[in-house]
């Protein structure tokens, strides 16, 4: 079962958390052809440390760095590196931070100038299954219903959900239990209570749901090598309703994306 935390840790966690937001909104800015993925890394690591915290990556299970960027049919854990972006390519940037003891950690895909228009569609399903899975992250539902929505809505659209990749619970270890699926059936699973906190993420392939781990240890690809998104948000359960910790506004606001995806998700933090 989760842990289950007071509101205070709660709003450590979102301050973690939107301090990751507001990295990836920094980041947001430097994506464009011809950047690498290690002046990025760098670029939210130094951010990262002059707002008094810690990269939560950096050396977590011996990872070698702030970021993890997984360009196109890499899943995730991609390590950076000096090989530029190119127009058409997508790349999705995971980052983590530590502040005051509590880890925030959250997930965007985001676009090299043009791509193609199934390519859009695999972002566009898959980001709106992480909010159709926090729509189930609530008292007395239980993880397979979370599980299930992801999975019944990327199925549908014809998009393989990766099964070896889950979620989990986030506080004072950044991966705490329940994990949580982005597959599932309803009814299944832990059931969850008040002050829950955890991170979804949905991991969904263009083609197969298969995946493959390179000899580096970390970077997972598609066994199809056709291309892959994630999206990952935090969230809490406060008075029952899934409470959002996190916010791709940052992101937004670079972009220019008007949006008001998140809107119900606000209930005690205005």
């Amino acid at each position: 079962m989760g842990i289950i935390k007071d509101i205070e840790e709660i709003k450590l966690i979102r301050e973690s958390a939107l301090l990751v937001s507001k990295t990836l909104g920094l980041i947001a800015k430097e994506i464009k052809e011809g950047v690498t993925t290690l002046k990025l890394d760098k670029i939210a690591e130094d951010f990262i440390r002059s707002n008094n915290a810690i990269p939560g990556f950096l050396g977590l299970y011996g990872f070698p760095n702030t970021l993890c960027v997984s360009p196109n049919s890499q899943v995730v854990h991609g390590i950076p590196n000096n090989k530029p972006l190119k127009n058409g390519d997508i790349i999705s940037i995971d980052c983590g931070v530590l502040k005051d003891g509590y880890y925030g950690d959250h997930a965007y895909t985001f676009t090299v100038g043009e791509v193609p228009e199934e390519t859009q569609r695999l972002l566009n399903i898959t980001k709106e299954s992480l909010y159709i899975g926090m729509r189930e992250f609530k008292k007395g539902n239980r993880v397979g219903d979370v599980g299930y929505a992801i999975q019944n809505h990327c199925e549908k659209n014809g998009f393989g959900v990766v099964r070896e990749l889950v979620g989990h619970g986030i506080g004072k270890v950044m991966h705490e239990k329940p994990e949580m699926p982005n597959y599932g059936r309803k009814g299944i699973g832990k059931k969850f209570k008040n002050r829950m906190t955890v991170a979804i993420e949905p991991m969904i392939n263009q083609g197969t749901h298969k995946i493959f781990q390179h000899n580096d240890g970390w970077t997972i690809t598609t066994q199809d090598n056709k291309p892959s998104a994630h999206f990952e948000h935090n969230i809490a359960i406060i008075d029952g309703k899934p409470e959002i910790l996190s916010t791709f506004k940052f992101i937004y606001e670079v972009l220019g994306i008007k949006s008001n995806e998140e809107k119900e998700f606000h209930n005690f933090f205005k």
